[in-house]
């Protein structure tokens, strides 16, 4: 067929060899049906979903291509059901199928041979039939396609809109065979009724179904869009000026239509307002009630005989620095204190005098932090229990809430809160909202670390407001006589350069090379060879790359695929195209409170049962997941410093080069070194050091808990 012309091709997908996750770009080999078949040939295209064994229709037309010769252009394409036997087999084995893997698709196909899907579809209970297949897979597989079955035209229709099928699949399942019609009837019902989906995609589907630009429904849901977009960058609201500057860049409409809009949505509960600030109701709630929390625990008295006292007992360890003793003898005088200090200035050895001193007080005292890293960290340090702010609060994952607030409290004379930095604003509402107003409050945390990643930066407004007592810390003690580590901290933390003579250095190493190439080939071979050998660190126990961003030769993404390779290259491949191996250093991406795993989780791929589709996962205990649970995981030889906060790890190497020029900034270098426990190297260039010590730019975030501490906490 000549170049240019259409066409249209119906085949299995073999192989797909590249894939661009932020686009869709997909380049992959069609092993066509009819005529040309046999011959697979190379298409091209945006896809929404594409999965090797899958069977498509892909309209487009042929091209030549300079380097890698004729190749299919796809324009559009729908999956369809396949019709020969090894392309049923590997549609089934493809992981589209829960309970069908490619050992089981193989024994099916075998024995029904090209009636497969017409005894799957029609008769499914001959599926028992099949060897060693079992009545509960032969039940899973007949569900799943019956499923499967009625979301097919809900999938065609939304992909033909640019929606994956993990979404279709989401999308049924909360709106069933009705999908369509409400779809049709009011696309961005999508963004509030189902996770996963974003303005963008339902603003796509509405465009493409011929809504104007200037509906009302449009603008209703871009507002709602903007404002949990502006969450999520860690803004607990945004001011009205700033909704018309983002509206117009998104909606591409003025403030004639977004006023009106704004008025619904106030009108509608949906998001409230105070003087010129838009809050979402859930942040505007959180935000009040954290001020109000800290209000009423200060001016309501402790709990009758549970009065610690500022000093300590000889025998609780080495006398304490004046400002240790401070807080020591603020923690036993006042209902609430900050705690906050760099590396190596002895929080730790504070916390545990104030501890002893509860103790010895009779007081029941709780310990917690954000994460599960953080919570166990916090246990091996001070010898006492500690748990996550989620378990403290019995989060209950069928119904998502807290079973513990104001209507049944913490049964606690005293809370200490680690890492107190990572706590966002809707979490520490929902902790103080839990605690008795007779209960004393110590929040310790590192304040010149990055801000929480959700929204708010609550533990720097408490500080900034000076409603409540706060202890400083600054002189250094956690420093041998060789160690750079903390001292290189403090350095940054005061905009210096950090010292980088390595022929002095124990803990700190500086490794110059410019060239990205370079700086991510170094890295590979310092945790693959040099670490292992000359320090004796194992990779996957010991050593942690850490990045500014997630793009680019040196960010996470591609220092993943290198390190993978090195490190894994035998790995038994796990079917479906997650990319992940057994035996893979593994990242869990958002929060599974059904399985007690949460984001920033780090684990192991210990065990993969191909058949099941299932893979089991060693975090602090093993978790299994089904194939449908993968986009959860994510390679974590390399993360992002964002990841890190909370988590402490033997060695650290950071790659660092001009390449992540909008990501460097001060507190992010000092979030990465402090990470380090007993050594950090990092790789790239001077230039790209000075750029992030001199960038001491915070980020601002629009939060109103400042004021509202200062008023008392109204």
């Amino acid at each position: 067929m000549n170049p240019g012309s259409p066409a249209v091709l119906r085949g299995t997908v073999g192989r797909i060899t590249y894939r661009n996750g932020d686009n869709g770009y997909t380049i992959a080999r069609l092993d066509p049906e009819g005529e040309g078949g046999g011959e697979s040939v190379t298409v091209v295209g945006s896809f929404a979903s594409l999965q090797e064994g899958e069977t498509v229709e892909v309209e487009g037309a042929w091209t030549s291509h300079a380097r890698f010769g004729r190749q299919f252009r796809v324009d559009h394409y729908r999956p369809v059901v396949p019709s020969t036997v090894e392309g049923i087999e590997r549609y089934l084995g493809s992981g589209l199928i829960r309970g069908v893997g490619p050992a089981s698709a193989r024994r099916i196909v075998e024995h029904f041979g090209e009636a497969t899907m017409e005894v799957i579809e029609s008769h499914p209970e001959r599926l028992l039939e099949v060897p060693r297949l079992g009545r509960r897979r032969a039940e899973l597989i007949a569900q799943a396609w019956s499923a499967q079955r009625h979301i097919k035209d809900v999938m065609v229709f939304l992909q033909s809109h640019g929606v994956t099928t993990g979404l279709a699949v989401r999308i049924f399942r909360a709106y069933g065979q009705d999908a369509i019609a409400l779809v049709r009837a009011n696309p961005y019902r999508l963004e509030r009724d189902v996770p996963g989906v974003g303005f963008r995609t339902a603003d796509r589907i509405a465009r493409q179904l011929g809504m104007a630009v200037d509906a009302p429904e449009r603008i209703k849901a871009g507002v709602r869009y903007l404002l949990a977009k502006a969450a999520d960058e860690g803004h607990v609201f945004l001011p009205e000026a700033e909704v018309m500057i983002r509206a117009r860049d998104i909606l591409e409409v003025g403030e004639d239509l977004v006023l009106p809009a704004l008025a619904e949505l106030r009108a509608e509960g949906v998001l409230i307002a105070e003087q010129d600030r838009h809050y979402l109701p859930a942040l505007f709630h959180a935000e009040v009630g954290v001020a109000s929390s800290l209000a009423r625990l200060q001016r309501s008295p402790a709990a009758a005989g549970r009065t610690p006292k500022g000093g300590v007992a000889d025998d609780a360890g080495p006398p304490l620095a004046a400002r240790q003793q401070q807080a020591v003898e603020w923690a036993a005088a006042h209902k609430v204190l900050v705690l906050t200090g760099g590396p190596g200035t002895g929080k730790t050895t504070v916390t545990r005098r104030i501890l002893a001193a509860f103790t010895a007080a009779a007081m029941t005292v709780a310990l917690c932090s954000p994460t599960g890293r953080a919570a166990k960290r916090l246990a091996e340090t001070t010898g006492h229990e500690a748990s996550t702010i989620h378990r403290l609060l019995e989060f209950d994952p069928s119904s998502r809430q807290f079973q513990r607030d104001e209507n049944a409290p913490l049964q606690l004379d005293a809370l200490i809160v680690d890492e107190a930095s990572m706590v966002d604003v809707g979490l520490m509402h929902a902790l103080l909202r839990a605690l008795p107003s007779t209960a004393r409050l110590v929040l310790v945390g590192d304040v010149d670390q990055l801000p929480s990643v959700g929204p708010g930066a609550v533990l720097r407004d408490i500080i900034a407001s000076e409603a409540v007592p706060v202890v400083r810390l600054v002189e250094i003690f956690r420093q041998g006589p060789a160690s750079r580590i903390v001292a290189n901290a403090h350095r940054v933390n005061r905009g210096e350069l950090p010292e980088l003579d390595n022929r002095s250095a124990a803990d700190f190493f500086f490794v110059a090379e410019a060239r990205p190439e370079q700086v991510a080939a170094l890295v590979e071979d310092l945790c693959a060879r040099r670490l292992p050998a000359h320090g004796g660190y194992e990779p996957f126990r010991d050593i942690q790359v850490l990045s500014p961003m997630y793009r680019g030769e040196t960010g996470a993404a591609s220092l993943n695929q290198r390190l993978q390779s090195r490190l894994n290259p035998n790995g038994q491949a796990i079917a479906g195209g997650s990319g992940l191996r057994v035996g893979d250093r593994v990242l869990q991406v958002r929060n599974n409170y059904d399985k007690g795993v949460f984001n920033g989780d780090l684990g192991r791929i210990v065990a993969y049962d191909a058949e099941g589709e299932s893979v089991r996962v060693a975090f602090d205990t093993v978790v299994e997941y089904d194939a449908a649970d993968l986009d959860e995981l994510t390679l974590a030889y390399a993360i992002s410093i964002h990841r890190s906060q909370g988590s402490e790890f033997p060695v650290v190497v950071l790659p660092l080069t001009t390449q992540h020029y909008v990501m460097l900034q001060r507190n992010l270098l000092y979030t990465a070194m402090t990470r380090a426990r007993r050594l950090i190297v990092v790789v790239g260039t001077r230039r790209a050091l000075e750029l992030a010590v001199a960038n001491n730019e915070v980020s601002a975030r629009y939060t109103g808990l400042v004021a509202r501490l200062k008023a008392g906490g109204a």
